[in-house]
């Protein structure tokens, strides 16, 4: 069970490296640690079906304490926008009905 709650604290450690860069403003560093912390989750989750009970309910609880903390956190960090000034490019090799009217579609 040692290596099970190190896994866990170790994904809380990094939500905690996420409530920190989103204090300072750091987005991009806050991405990353909820990264981590969801492996170390995903991990948690593989392995649920070789616990035994009294493993489950322990890891169940600190794994739920920890995905509500993330799950708070990612809530502030903004999602990442691609913003472009530029004109679309046609392809010219995209087929594109003339008439719209006659059934074809691009």
């Amino acid at each position: 069970m040692d290596e099970l709650l190190k896994i866990a604290a170790d994904a809380g450690v990094e939500v905690s490296s996420a409530e920190e860069a989103v204090e300072d403003g750091d987005h991009e560093v806050a991405r990353e640690a909820l990264d981590r912390a969801a492996d170390g989750l995903a991990e948690l989750r593989s392995r649920w079906p070789t616990m035994s009970p009294p493993e489950r309910a322990v890891v169940g609880r600190v794994a739920g304490a920890v995905r509500g903390r993330l799950d708070a956190v990612a809530a502030r960090v903004p999602r990442r926008r691609v913003v472009s000034d530029a004109t679309p490019v046609l392809d010219p090799e995209r087929d594109v009905s003339p008439d719209p009217e006659n059934g074809a579609s691009a």
